[in-house]
């Protein structure tokens, strides 16, 4: 979230320095994104985390906590605001869905549209805002100003009255963007007796759209359940910075104080605009809440001792009523602190503002023993035991196009979930030995070890497989008939030891040299071979390089010398090369014109004076 720093200052004259603010956020408050000067202004970008997105997304909120924090003058400019004289009105507000838990309205007549003041232009710029007219852009002060998310409505565009309800199936809308949306019973939408106008705490309508011509207007203040919200937005894919706050959950209580500040500004705005009197819905009041703590338990939760004026100081500053006998306190929340719920979270309070940097680090012995896990202790030795046998892993996926247990839901065709292993290393044996070539391997060897799901429960599987077929059983009758009694004993004694085969039987490459991931084309591969007669003494070196000088830089693996024999006074080697392009499909012309390079050359050879020859 964007602050500007003139726009706190509003607030809290007395605000440190942009610099000295930076580590201040950094140390007790959030994480500081980025930070841009801006003109006379500097903005910061802050990073606030959910357990205080209820409060802290506005410059008002930000204000407030570094006033406390620092222990420095608030400024509250709310007795400066001029109130506009409030006429009776007939406008009415009907909420029919639990999901609206306040909706503040205010006929608002004789307005004019038009553009903003320079102040409100600047201040909305300098946080990455567009102007757009007075009426929207009031809207947008507010919220970024106090974090409570306003809308207007052209009066004159509506059917009477307000309604707030859930959507019946079916129905359709256009928003402000001009995009139509097919929506679901369970969005909640602002409608009147006959159109959908906004959906709630998301997007605004196009149907009631304030534009040039508006004379009369609805000013809105709601508060909605932040579930509900979260819920539609992510259902129609709609991201704005009212859905950010409402999904964060606001205090209903926060409402009434935007209704004072939007209507303020309209009033300056538009002098001459009527108000007529706030309509207010509040069917279920917030309910104070209060939270008992002592100062013993947050010094041990904090691991630090906290003395008693300490703890007085900073419930003082932050304008908590409290009490306090023998060092146990009892505070009353503030409506806006939805955060604090635990004595753990006012110990997070209190060592936050006193700052983490003051407590210091301590490793705390712990007297634990962990307990084998025996299932995973048999994965590892089945998996070692196969891999020292040169068998590879594959992991297939547990869902399958039949079976006997179905899933809720699903992208594909692959609607249940597997009731054996085979059937996937089937697959994978099949492509494995396609791509043998490619890959390097004489034979291929692979196994599974996973869950296979049947209507009488889930079962640990192993399944193990070549050319000569596939043998699948249970991972514990694997480990029995193919593990010692010395091994057994390891389990039942619930020690985690898993025995591995010996090294003696292992024979290791040399890994000294880095390895770097290579990408793996798409593309088919196109394999050759070239076979030599030379004279005796010729070694397999000499034409590997020729080879290797001609093939190009198409070849992903070889040349590598798979045959040789001797016959009279000559040798034979046969060669093998792999060709494959990462950006198309090669043509047998292509490998053929490079193999007629490659056996030119080997042909142009000779050794006391008898030529090389390709088979």
């Amino acid at each position: 979230m964007k602050i500007s720093y003139n726009w706190l200052k509003w607030y809290v004259p007395e605000i440190p320095n942009t610099e000295k603010l930076r580590d201040i956020f950094t140390y007790h408050l959030c994480e500081v994104e980025g930070v841009e000067k801006k003109g006379d202004d500097v903005i910061f970008d802050i990073n606030i985390f959910p357990n205080r997105a209820h409060d802290l997304l506005s410059h008002r909120g930000v204000a407030q906590e570094l006033a406390s924090l620092l222990n420095i003058k608030f400024f509250d400019p709310t007795p400066t605001y001029k109130i506009p004289e409030s006429k009776s009105t007939d406008f009415k507000v009907e909420i029919k869905s639990e999901k609206c838990r306040r909706y503040m309205g205010r006929v608002v007549r004789n307005i004019k549209i038009g553009s903003s003041p320079e102040w409100v232009v600047k201040h909305l710029e300098s946080i990455g805002q567009r102007s757009i007219n007075n009426m929207v852009d009031v809207t947008n002060i507010v919220m970024y100003d106090c974090g409570q998310p306003t809308h207007v409505f052209d009066l004159d565009k509506l059917h009477k009255m307000i309604i707030v309800r859930e959507v019946k199936d079916e129905e359709e809308m256009t928003t402000l963007d001009n995009k139509e949306l097919k929506l679901k019973s369970s969005n909640m939408v602002i409608t009147d007796e006959k159109n959908i106008l906004a959906i709630a705490g998301v997007k605004g309508g196009k149907i009631a759209e304030v534009d040039d011509n508006t004379k009369n207007i609805i000013l809105e203040v709601a508060n909605f359940d932040p579930v509900s919200v979260r819920k539609t937005a992510q259902v129609l894919n709609i991201l704005t910075d009212s859905r950010k706050r409402f999904e964060n959950d606001l205090s209903p209580e926060l409402a009434l104080y935007a209704m004072l500040e939007l209507s303020a500004l309209v009033l300056e705005m538009c002098p001459e605009a009527v108000f007529e009197e706030v309509v207010d819905v509040y069917p279920k009041k917030q309910e104070e809440k209060k939270l008992s703590f002592s100062a013993a338990r947050v010094a041990s939760i904090l691991g630090v001792k906290v003395s008693m004026d300490e703890i007085k100081n900073i419930l003082e500053r932050y304008n908590f009523t409290y009490t306090e006998k023998d060092g146990a306190f009892e505070i009353t929340i503030p409506s806006m602190r939805l955060d604090l719920v635990n004595e753990e979270d006012i110990a997070e309070e209190i060592g936050r503002v006193l700052g983490y940097d003051k407590i210091k680090p301590k490793i705390t012995k712990i007297n634990f023993k962990p307990k084998q896990n025996e299932t995973y202790g048999k994965i590892v030795w089945a998996r070692k035991k196969l891999l020292f046998e040169g068998y590879g892993e594959v992991m297939n996926s547990s869902f399958c196009n039949h079976g006997e247990v179905a899933v809720l839901a699903s992208a594909s065709d692959k609607n249940f979930l597997r009731t054996n292993l085979t059937d996937g290393l089937k697959e994978s044996l099949k492509l494995n030995q396609v791509n043998a070539l490619l890959l390097g391997l004489n034979e291929v060897k692979i196994f599974e070890i996973g869950t296979v799901f049947k209507n009488s429960g889930e079962e640990m599987r192993m399944a193990y497989g070549d050319k000569k077929g596939i043998k699948e059983t249970t991972l514990d009758k694997f480990f029995h008939e193919n593990s010692s009694s010395k091994e057994h004993g390891y389990f039942s004694a619930e020690k985690f030891l898993v025995l591995e085969p010996s090294l003696s039987q292992v024979s290791y490459e040399d890994n000294s040299h880095s390895s770097k991931f290579k990408k793996w084309s798409l593309f088919p591969f196109i394999v050759r071979d070239v076979a030599v007669w030379v004279p005796e003494g010729v070694k397999s070196e000499g034409i590997l390089k020729i080879i290797k000088d001609n093939a190009g830089e198409m070849v992903v693996r070889g040349p590598e010398l798979f045959d040789e024999f001797k016959k009279g006074d000559k040798n034979s080697y046969a060669f093998r090369l792999v060709f494959q392009s990462l950006e198309k499909t090669l043509t047998d012309a292509e490998i053929n014109e490079i193999m007629t390079k490659i056996t030119n050359e080997i042909k142009n050879k000779e050794t006391n004076g008898t030529s090389w020859q390709v088979r």
